[in-house]
């Protein structure tokens, strides 16, 4: 029997791919941009989203439980899915347009989309909403680095 944490583990993963959608003339691109002094954790960075996703899968997956099924249920999937694919989508999009503005729009819809859906679900558990404030912490740093690059590169705006 497929469980409901492999099928949101597998649509996860699987969205995730869309983050390879990058060519090496992409990279090459975001990789002579220059950056603050202080983004001394880029490294971390692939680490860092991993773990933000696993525990955006993890509250998926206790507010499936909660109430399986259901329309409301089914809509919050929903919106769980929105909030990953804006948050994939940040890379290759910005990379195809070579546009770190587009990027800086992509992270904060993502951080309001965050903020929006942990709301939603605190109510139907407090566990839930407790596994999404690793992206509310990390996007708004995310996004506000994209903003700072953005000083730093005014003819990749």
């Amino acid at each position: 029997m497929i469980r409901s944490w492999m099928v949101i583990g597998a649509v996860a993963f699987l969205v995730a791919l869309g983050a390879n959608l990058i060519t090496r003339g992409d990279r090459q691109w975001f990789r002579r941009l220059r950056r603050p002094g202080w983004l001394t954790f880029e490294p971390l960075i692939p680490i860092i989203w991993t773990i933000i996703f696993i525990c955006g899968a993890w509250s998926a997956y206790i507010v499936w439980e909660s109430n399986p099924g259901t329309n409301f249920t089914w809509l919050l999937m929903g919106f769980y899915l929105l909030l990953e694919i804006v948050t994939i989508a940040y890379t290759p999009v910005m990379f195809k347009t070579r546009s770190l503005k587009v990027g800086a729009i992509i992270g904060g819809t993502g951080a309001i989309i965050g903020f929006l859906l942990t709301f939603t679900v605190l109510p139907i558990s407090g566990w839930a909403a407790l596994l999404l404030v690793p992206y509310l912490l990390w996007s708004p740093i995310g996004t506000y680095t994209t903003w700072a690059m953005m000083r730093l590169n005014p003819a990749d705006v």
